[in-house]
């Protein structure tokens, strides 16, 4: 299949097997809201096949405290529950 004919979904998860990304930084790479990402992101995780490819999530952190026990590793906190920051770094997304 052809680059154009791909889907932003499919174009997510190739970018995601090449290199490790932010959901924002895929946002503005494929001209998409970082709330879209998400949904893509959630999707490309249940759609792999678990014994060929896993989608694998680097924690969001707090730049506060060090914060990292997230529940929902597939979204963006808006505060940290920890110490109420609102610095917190996006999970970071790969398909290995």
């Amino acid at each position: 299949m052809r680059a154009e004919e791909e889907t932003t979904r499919q174009r997510i998860a190739d970018r995601l097997r090449d290199d490790p990304a932010p959901a924002g930084a895929l946002a503005r790479e494929f001209g998409v809201r970082t709330a879209t990402v998400f949904s893509h992101v959630e999707h490309i995780s249940k759609s792999l096949d678990p014994s060929d490819e896993q989608l694998l999530a680097a924690p969001p952190e707090c730049r506060d405290c060090g914060f990292t026990d997230f529940d929902d590793l597939i979204n963006r906190p808006s505060r940290c529950p920890e110490c109420k920051s609102e610095s917190v770094d996006e999970p970071v997304f790969t398909i290995e």
